[in-house]
């Protein structure tokens, strides 16, 4: 009877999931939490430190922790990765000059404990703007598939316009049935 009652919690209850959202600052972050949010573009500025927002999605309930991604706060990322469900990192589709710290970013992030069995949704943004790299090439660059220790997947998207975001919620809906 309790692996029933269990189950019917699952289904029926508000768990709750931490997402953190980072990425190198111009990348889009804020503006897809409050897509999520409001399913709006909202004018946004640089965040300094970060933006807590909770998001229900079908029968989900997210809390999404968004991140400033500028040099001097990167070193504090850490301090938000304890619960941490899933890590969201955003990435400039357009911004072929600084995929490599994007690159070592990632990689710093996914050596951190904290985010062990963490899964990775990787937005490809800004999918129209002429001469964005695809989702395939992130992936490629970034090295995406020598990650074996945490779920991961990359999804093209645009955050002005909300394209491909929800498949990433899609996603991440999916992976949280597996870890039932």
């Amino acid at each position: 009877m309790g692996l029933v009652w269990a189950k019917l919690w699952k289904m029926f209850g508000r768990e709750e999931y931490k997402i953190i959202i980072t990425g190198l600052d111009n990348a889009g972050k804020t503006t897809i939490l409050y897509q999520f949010l409001m399913n709006e573009v909202v004018h946004t500025s640089p965040t300094i430190g970060s933006n807590v927002e909770e998001v229900k999605w079908r029968n989900l309930h997210f809390v999404m922790w968004d991140i400033g991604g500028q040099e001097s706060l990167r070193q504090a990322w850490s301090t938000y990765y304890s619960g941490t469900s899933f890590l969201i990192l955003v990435v400039d589709s357009t911004d072929r000059e600084r995929l490599t710290i994007t690159k070592e970013e990632l990689y710093k992030m996914l050596s951190n404990e904290e985010l062990k069995g963490s899964g990775v949704l990787i937005f490809a943004n800004k999918q129209d703007v002429k001469g964005s790299m695809s989702a395939a090439e992130i992936s490629q660059h970034l090295n995406l598939t020598s990650i074996k220790d945490h779920g991961w997947h990359v999804q093209a998207c645009c955050a002005l316009t909300g394209e491909g975001l929800y498949q990433g919620l899609e996603w991440i809906g999916a992976q949280t049935k597996n870890r039932t």
